[in-house]
């Protein structure tokens, strides 16, 4: 929580919130589906591909799914 206090202090983008993430859960490979009419498993770009997941995170779990099934866990 501190961290993120921080984070949204510094006022960072979303370059530096990833850039300075500690690590990405190893199965974030594992979000796949679509997300503004873009496959997110299709995208090349490293920094957008994890723009995308957390997009695809935040808007699966307010569906209501849990995280190990949207993780595949």
């Amino acid at each position: 929580a501190a961290q993120l206090k921080q984070a949204l202090s510094d006022e960072r983008d979303l370059e530096a919130f990833f850039g300075n993430a500690p690590k990405v859960h190893p199965k974030a490979r594992t979000i796949t589906g679509v997300v503004c009419g873009v496959r997110v498993e299709a995208i090349d770009d490293p920094l957008t591909q994890k723009i995308r997941w957390l997009d695809k995170l935040i808007d699966e779990l307010a569906k209501g799914r849990s995280l190990d099934t949207i993780l595949r866990a």
